[in-house]
């Protein structure tokens, strides 16, 4: 979920100073992807427990339905199919409801007494689980796979697309984010490439609208001098957006996944603004800062981690960072920017 709601602050990630980006910041041109196989060894070994727990290494050792996520996609792609039914299993026995297809978003072993105290989802989360699900059953022929992403997708269209200001809204969450004058949105949950596949598997007329107001959205979702978008936003009218009150205006943690999401999905237009900003930071031969305020132009002290200096690798086409990240959300974007 929200960073705000781990109660995590991300500026306690491993943080990268992108060298290699600055001396390479000639290039404009989107970078192929390396091979998922390359870092997965050593990613799964300091990850995922035996189980098939992801574990959060910078918020307290806890999981999530994200991390799940990311794990079965990630082994999926490295065809590591053992690693795959660990975390599969446990994610559904663990996180997965009884009473629909979707996934409590927290796992948090310090709490003894009940560590899933909070059924609500992470929309994200489950799209990404849905995802892996379905690609996993094509490739080793699991039917109950396959099945499994058929019920997680329609629980997904069913308890989180909101019909609102003549628009599709994909929720972040079954609860907590829909008010009376506005409902609260994180663009970095329009995960493209899980929302194209959904699309081939379910037909157009049940996915096509949810990814055409998504689209929409996302172009208008750019704020400040750069027309970045923010990690939360809030929708009060059909094209009215802006950042969310009561959460800092940043382009940031989540939003920088809308350029990951936006590379694997092929969504070039989404990913111009950010490509655009990174280059110009580059070209000053500076660090690209972890986050920059949309609305007041403050940039962070601090550069962007391993993680997000591989996004942006990919985004600009320049060298990646060469070693893995210590901390799990840093590790998890270098390993995603290689899909």
């Amino acid at each position: 979920m929200a960073d705000d709601i781990l109660g995590v602050d991300r500026r306690t990630f491993a943080l990268g100073m992108l060298a290699a980006l600055t001396a390479a910041c000639n290039t404009g041109n989107q970078g192929r992807a390396q091979p998922v196989e390359g870092f997965w060894p050593l990613w799964r070994d300091r990850f995922v427990t035996p189980e098939g727990r992801v574990i959060d290494t910078g918020n307290g050792n806890i999981s999530h339905s994200e991390g799940q996520s990311y794990g079965m996609i990630l082994a999926l792609h490295a065809n590591d199919r053992p690693t795959f039914e660990r975390i599969a299993r446990w994610t559904e026995d663990t996180l997965g409801r009884e009473d629909m297809a979707l996934h409590s978003w927290r796992y948090d072993p310090r709490d003894e007494a009940n560590p899933v105290s909070d059924p609500n989802n992470a929309t994200d989360g489950d799209m990404v689980i849905a995802w892996a699900l379905a690609l996993a059953g094509e490739r080793w022929g699991e039917a109950a796979w396959a099945e499994r992403s058929v019920q997680v997708r329609a629980a997904i269209h069913s308890q989180c697309v909101l019909t609102r200001y003549d628009r599709a809204l994909l929720l972040p969450g079954m609860a907590g984010f829909v008010e009376t004058g506005q409902v609260t949105l994180n663009p970095s949950y329009f995960v493209w490439p899980a929302l194209d596949l959904f699309t081939r598997l379910d037909g157009a007329a049940t996915w096509s609208p949810v990814i055409r107001d998504c689209e929409e959205i996302a172009r208008l979702a750019r704020f400040g001098g750069h027309g970045l978008p923010s990690d939360w936003i809030v929708v009060t009218g059909r094209k009215d957006i802006i950042p969310a009150p009561g959460r800092p205006p940043r382009f940031g943690f989540d939003a920088i996944r809308i350029a990951l999401w936006g590379i694997v999905g092929q969504r070039t237009d989404l990913t111009q603004p950010i490509a655009a900003w990174w280059r110009q930071c580059l070209a000053q031969h500076k660090a690209i800062p972890a986050w920059v305020d949309v609305v007041s132009g403050e940039e962070a002290n601090y550069a962007v981690s391993n993680g997000g200096a591989a996004i942006a690798a990919r985004l600009l086409g320049t060298p990646a960072p060469a070693q893995l990240a210590d901390d799990y959300f840093a590790a998890a974007l270098q390993m995603l920017a290689r899909l």
